[in-house]
């Protein structure tokens, strides 16, 4: 069975940092995009960050650029959400979700992430003083 589970959520200070594990098993990263997604109370879910996992090209929306880092270790079969400087509004349910894909039938990284085929159950994040 082909799935993806996050992990590494919590609750920070302001300042503070996280990382997220998105774990996939049943298929192989190498042939997949990972996106990374988040709901927060009252407002649409939002699709932040995504990662070919066969080259490595990423994509940040300016929410998060210059705050949070997504990798891949295909040795592993995860990828990672480095999330720095996080700030109130950063809290959310944050989810993974992959993607099967050929990488040259798309232009732009962010395209690869649409309409995944897998999604995580979520992980909560919280960021308080």
């Amino acid at each position: 069975q082909s799935r993806v589970v996050e992990s590494g959520g919590g609750s920070v200070q302001p300042g503070g940092s996280l990382r997220l594990s998105c774990a996939a098993s049943g298929f192989s990263l190498d042939y997949y995009a990972i996106g990374w997604f988040r709901k927060a109370p009252g407002k649409e879910r939002e699709g932040f960050s995504c990662i070919s996992c066969s080259d490595g090209r990423t994509y940040y929306a300016d929410s998060v650029k210059g705050r949070f880092t997504i990798s891949r270790d295909n040795a592993k079969n995860t990828v990672y959400l480095q999330m720095n400087s996080l700030k109130p509004e950063d809290t959310a349910v944050y989810y993974c979700a992959a993607r099967r894909i050929f990488p040259q039938h798309f232009t732009t990284v962010q395209a690869m992430c649409v309409r995944p085929d897998y999604w995580g159950q979520g992980t909560q994040v919280t960021v308080s003083s």
